[in-house]
This record gives structure tokens, C-alpha cells and sequence, in this order.
């Protein structure tokens, strides 16, 4: 197990869900925080459920620093439309997020790991920069000699995780396209994100 494993799993314990909806997390045998007082929490205050859904929801794409998260709020604001429905579809777009949708790694860990590590085409090109603002119509695709690392090998025969309906995959080629930018309802989250609380958040 790397060092990131257990990290990964203290935010699960630390936010009091099981995040990414994974077999080995364990919330699914402690269901409460860590540490001596982790069964005695107290309700938690207006202040701390709208902390807990943004620290939640910055987990959930592998801890993104809070200076480029309050950017993509920022960005989310300047928008039309509902603000929590474009922050969703910002994080979405992101090529970290992108490729650990299509099934080509594992964790969203090792998708910021395996972009910086210049595994991915976007249309053709090398790019090695996980927060890369996906497009619609962007094709994405596994370097031909990193199609056989063991991880990608693992993601692709993966059965906990659905492919979404706003991108078309090629498991077989490695390679999909980026259809649409995604709502809140779209996401295959496998917790109640609640990016209102968020936005919310930012405004107190």
C-alpha cells in the first residue's frame, strides 16, 4: 500500500463518508471520525456543514489547493446560470477528473499523478497539467506505451465504476471524447455532494 492509500482513507474517515465509494475505505467498518473523542461528535453548526461540503467536495478531486478551488468558485460566480451547477461542471472538466471518469486510472490521485507524468494525449498532444480545462469535443487518449501499466491495466477491468453519459469511451483503444459539460444530476457521485452549501460558503 503507498503512503497515499492511508491518507486517502483518513479523508474519508476525517469528513465522515466513504468518498469515492471504495470497497477498502474504513468508514465501512468505523462509522465515525478518527481519534479518542471520533464517536462523541457534536452536531456540527450551520458554519461547519457548509465547511464539511466544501472540504468534501475538494477531497473528492484529490484535495485541490484552496487557492485554485476559490478560483473555480470565482470563475463559477462570473458565469450564467446556477452557480453550484457550473462549479460542478468546472471540476468536471478538469483532465485529472476527465481520465479517472474514462476509467484509465484508478484514483483521482493517480490521475494527477499519471497527466503530470505525460501519459495523455488531448487531441494528439502531450499535455501534463491535471487542472487543463477539458472541452466538449476534446479527444482524450492513453500514450500508446503507457497502455500497459499494470494501473491503467486495473482501472480498465474495473466493475465499481460507471462510465457517465457525457463522454464517449473506448476502453479497448484507451481513448474517449468529451461530450458535454455535466449538471450536478450527471455526476456519478457515490455521495450527496452539495455544491449550494459550497457557494454558500463563500458568500458567508
Amino acid at each position: 500500500m503507498t503512503k497515499r492509500h492511508p491518507s486517502k482513507y483518513k479523508i474519508d474517515r476525517r469528513l465522515g463518508v466513504n468518498l469515492w465509494g471504495r470497497p477498502k475505505s474504513p468508514f465501512n467498518r468505523r462509522e465515525y471520525g478518527p481519534g479518542e473523542h471520533g464517536r462523541r461528535r457534536k452536531k456540527p453548526s450551520d458554519y461547519g456543514l457548509h465547511l464539511a461540503a466544501k472540504q468534501k467536495l475538494k477531497g473528492y478531486y484529490g484535495s485541490i489547493g484552496e487557492k485554485q478551488f476559490h478560483r473555480y468558485y470565482e470563475e463559477a460566480v462570473r458565469r450564467r446560470g446556477d452557480t453550484g451547477e457550473n462549479l460542478i461542471e468546472l471540476l468536471e472538466r478538469r483532465l485529472d477528473a476527465v481520465i479517472y471518469r474514462m476509467k484509465f486510472v484508478p484514483t483521482v490521485f493517480a490521475a494527477r499523478q499519471f497527466v503530470s507524468h505525460g501519459h495523455i494525449l488531448v487531441n494528439g498532444k502531450k499535455v501534463n497539467i491535471p487542472s487543463y480545462n477539458v472541452k466538449d469535443g476534446d479527444v482524450i487518449e492513453v500514450k500508446e506505451k503507457s497502455r500497459e501499466i499494470p494501473m491503467v491495466l486495473e482501472a480498465n477491468s474495473a466493475a465499481d465504476r460507471d462510465l457517465p453519459d457525457y463522454m464517449d469511451v473506448d476502453l479497448d483503444k484507451l481513448r474517449g471524447t468529451f461530450t458535454r459539460g455535466p449538471s450536478l444530476a450527471d455526476v456519478p457521485y457515490p455521495v450527496q455532494m452539495e455544491p449550494n452549501l459550497v457557494i454558500e460558503y463563500y458568500s458567508l
